[in-house]
């Protein structure tokens, strides 16, 4: 199936036609409320049943979602700035309409982002942020450590930021040294990526400056919500906090 056909079937499934079809109660979205049969496949390799046709949310954004709202101030009615990093729609949408969040969303080449922003050098100033919302950027980033503590920087004293990232080995990769896209892709999973986290990934949010709590799925979503909206059990959240 070639680009313009795809397009076009793709328009298709998300329009009505798509919604009576997919229509039911096995698969729930937090995010835009809708009930359906069945999410679509996605990514590379192509996990099946995972994307919601309506929103286009995926596995984390639906965590990240209800943890926003069961676990964080971010929805309550104190006036609060937040800082975007690499704005999914589904996310963004929704939180760019909320009259207490003051909201920036931000990227080096996204042009749907509201300001341009290498996240190695962050152009504004000290205490800027009550809320930080990053998630599987920093693999991306040659220089992630430094990205951290521009972070930490712009963040309030109080505020708070979730900083995620896909965790893959017991102790982080990366080799700079390595910058064929073909390589790369072989090292890391991806051609753009730089690194592979593991689990001394808290420890880099700690050296930056930040109190990390790594929180648990089964602490934010229940059992049977894990399935009905097919959520990831291990995308743990680590949620950072600056006193």
């Amino acid at each position: 199936m070639n680009l313009t056909l795809r397009s076009l079937a793709r328009e298709v499934v998300k329009g009505p036609i798509g919604q009576i079809l997919f229509f039911g109660n096995a698969r729930f979205c937090p995010i835009c409320q809708s009930h359906l049969r069945s999410f679509l496949p996605y990514g590379y390799p192509s996990r099946l049943d995972v994307r919601c046709l309506i929103c286009d949310s995926v596995e984390r954004h639906r965590l990240i979602w209800l943890f926003f709202q069961r676990k964080t101030n971010l929805f309550d009615s104190n006036k609060k700035k937040m800082l975007h990093v690499a704005p999914e729609r589904c996310l963004a949408t929704r939180l760019s309409g909320m009259q207490s969040i003051e909201y920036l969303s931000a990227d080096i080449c996204n042009p749907a982002a509201m300001v341009k922003m290498n996240i190695t050098n962050i152009q504004y100033p000290d205490n800027t942020f009550d809320v930080i919302y990053c998630s599987h950027v920093l693999e991306h980033v040659l220089d992630d450590r430094k990205a951290m503590r521009e972070f930490y920087r712009v963040l309030t004293n109080g505020g708070w930021a979730v900083l995620q990232v896909p965790i893959m080995l017991e102790t982080t990769y990366e080799d700079p040294a390595i910058i064929d896209p073909v390589e790369r892709a072989k090292a890391f999973g991806q051609s753009d990526h730089v690194r592979c986290y593991g689990q001394d990934y808290e420890k880099r949010l700690i050296d930056a400056g930040f109190n990390v709590k790594r929180i648990k799925v089964t602490e934010v979503v229940k059992q049977e919500e894990i399935e009905r909206m097919r959520i990831d059990e291990k995308e743990d959240i680590f949620f950072c906090t600056k006193l």
